[in-house]
């Protein structure tokens, strides 16, 4: 068996697919293949993925985690940041951040039912991670969804001012 698995399939519930279809067109930079009442998919090939919407607001979970991309170069990412900038869809980005026990440079853009994607490099694998992912509480530093540095993460003063203005992570 060469490649059982050729394409990846995602489905996702949204509250609102126009606004997800708009999200998707600028972040995917292209229009889905197939738009019908209350659904929507997007067949891309690099990576190869198959992902759809499905407008039905009351089964959008929270607490879902998150979706990213791996690019192949840091010239790439850069590329599609300028992109996903001058769209206003980063929501913040991270450099040089040791996350997942791997040290990244990357962004992360939310999609209207706030799904976190995340479009990263890897540099290399790393023996720290992020103290978010040990930490429970919502507001734990480094979070995609925390705007600010919390005090409570543990961080040292230079990696949390550093944080304020590059959004490194702890």
């Amino acid at each position: 068996m060469n490649n059982p698995f050729p394409r990846m399939h995602v489905s996702l519930y949204v509250s609102n697919l126009q606004n997800s279809i708009n999200f998707y067109n600028a972040f995917f930079g292209r229009q889905p293949v197939k738009i019908k009442p209350k659904y929507a998919k997007y067949i891309l090939d690099q990576p190869s993925l198959i992902i759809s919407f499905v407008e039905n607001k009351e089964r959008v979970q929270s607490n879902f985690g998150h979706l990213g991309f791996q690019v192949e170069s840091l010239e790439d990412l850069n590329t599609i940041l300028r992109y996903a900038e001058q769209s206003n869809l980063v929501s913040k980005t991270e450099i040089g951040t040791n996350c997942c026990y791997a040290k990244q440079d990357k962004f992360w853009a939310n999609d209207p039912d706030g799904i976190q994607w995340e479009v990263y490099y890897f540099h290399e694998d790393a023996e720290f991670n992020d103290p978010h992912y040990s930490m429970e509480e919502e507001t734990a530093c480094c979070t995609v969804s925390n705007a600010a540095v919390k005090s409570s993460c543990g961080c040292t003063a230079q990696v949390a001012e550093r944080s304020k203005t590059e959004a490194a992570c702890c």
